[in-house]
């Protein structure tokens, strides 16, 4: 991994702005300021808050508030004051976008690193500040972690949530004086106003049935309810864990993966061939019309490849799933593409580092793009309209026939 101190800063903050949370990294910087703040005036009075010593020269004198507008919002800080005297940040008088700038960089790359002494040191000198005390940074390391997992931990109260897609990303972790394999673990929702929410992080050892049972209780224990259908890959130990925890939703095998697996049960000069075959399922205008196709690609499958018909009629009912829903909602429902677009975003941060120095720190960065995802979704568009939402929760199915045309065979 990167050393702290060798990694561009400036290049890291204006990465990983995009990468956390609006509300949350106004609050750390805000945590930040406060504390390089408080370790100046406390140098100024050779004392630190409170502290009683012989070696004293000044006086904690309240507060001044200030506004400071960066890129993250509006940061109210608390500048201390003296009994005798007077202080301001020096790194604030400078122009106002190299302090945030600098200030920025800081808190990202205390984010992504995670927090210790020794790296805080570095850091805050990167600003100029060279007096925090180990219990400063040592509060400030507390308040950033706590800040970060607010987020993660939060009443899921925006329910219902009827559709939900869940996945997983496997990094790497320095862990028991080895590197190892874990998973992060990322659920996502429509919640009852129609906008996607982050539901939640968490990482786990092994992509198992264990792993995945003790996610979807957690979140169930934080409040997810009314879920009509949850989208995901096929495997075993997730599937498994979806029945367990979520009896009265449905499964939906996402289409996407579906369609790289099917190919692989017949010979490469006719997967072309059977990856066509199998996508004229999904242009059907209605439930009717799906699985009439479906028939009709089981029947073409069966007279030259038995083993992918077989595959196919085995996997129908789950790849399926998504036509007791409206029409309007399938093409945001039959497969994980969503949430592919979010895990892709992610691994763009993750690669920046390799190997995680330890799961704490994995959860800082993997968490910070859903919690800036998070705000993005409540400010943007709905996902998904309230009267789609209200006609899904009652899996209506408008039916109509329709014969399609099979692509042409392979030739032998």
């Amino acid at each position: 991994m990167t050393a702290p101190d060798s990694l561009p800063l400036h290049a890291l903050a204006e990465d990983n702005l995009a990468a956390a949370s609006p509300d949350l990294l106004r609050a750390m910087v805000k945590t930040f300021a406060d504390a390089l703040m408080s370790a100046e005036a406390d140098a100024l009075c050779n004392a630190e808050y409170g502290q009683v010593s012989d070696e004293r020269v000044n006086h904690r004198n309240g507060y001044r508030p200030r506004e400071w507008d960066t890129r993250a919002g509006t940061v109210e800080l608390a500048i201390p004051k003296l009994r005798s005297g007077s202080y301001f940040p020096h790194w604030l008088l400078e122009r106002r976008r190299r302090a945030e700038q600098a200030l920025i960089s800081v808190v990202a790359t205390a984010y992504l690193l995670g927090v210790s002494t020794r790296r805080d040191e570095k850091l805050a000198e990167s600003l100029g500040v060279t007096q925090l005390s180990k219990s400063q940074v040592s509060a400030m390391a507390q308040h950033l972690d706590e800040q970060v997992s607010a987020f993660r931990n939060r009443p899921l109260d925006q329910g219902p949530y009827a559709f939900v897609w869940v996945d997983a990303l496997t990094q790497k972790v320095r862990e028991g004086g080895r590197i190892i394999n874990v998973h992060a673990l990322i659920a996502v929702g429509v919640n009852a106003d129609g906008h996607r929410e982050i539901l939640g992080l968490d990482v786990a050892t092994a992509e198992d049935g264990a792993g995945w049972l003790a996610f979807l209780r957690s979140l169930i224990a934080r409040g997810l309810s009314g879920v009509q259908l949850v989208i995901s890959d096929a495997h075993m130990g997730l599937v498994n864990s979806i029945g367990a925890t979520l009896p009265g939703a449905g499964w939906q095998r996402c289409r996407t993966h579906y369609a790289r697996a099917l190919p692989s049960q017949v010979p490469k000069s006719a997967q072309p061939w059977v990856a066509t075959l199998l996508r004229t399922v999904f242009e059907q205008p209605d439930a009717d019309a799906v699985q009439a196709q479906m028939r009709h690609v089981l029947d073409a499958l069966e007279a030259k490849f038995p083993k992918a018909a077989s595959h196919l009629d085995a996997a129908q009912g789950d790849v399926l799933a998504f036509t007791a829903f409206p029409r309007e909602s399938w093409r945001q429902i039959w497969s994980n593409n969503p949430q592919e677009r979010l895990n892709k975003v992610i691994r763009c941060r993750t690669d920046v580092v390799g190997i995680f120095p330890d799961r704490a720190a994995l959860i800082r960065l993997v968490g910070a793009v859903p919690a800036e995802q998070n705000d993005e979704w409540t400010e943007a568009r709905r996902y998904m309209g309230l009267d789609l939402l209200a006609k899904a929760r009652l899996h209506p199915i408008e039916s109509e026939t329709d014969d399609t045309v099979l692509p042409t065979e392979p030739t032998a």
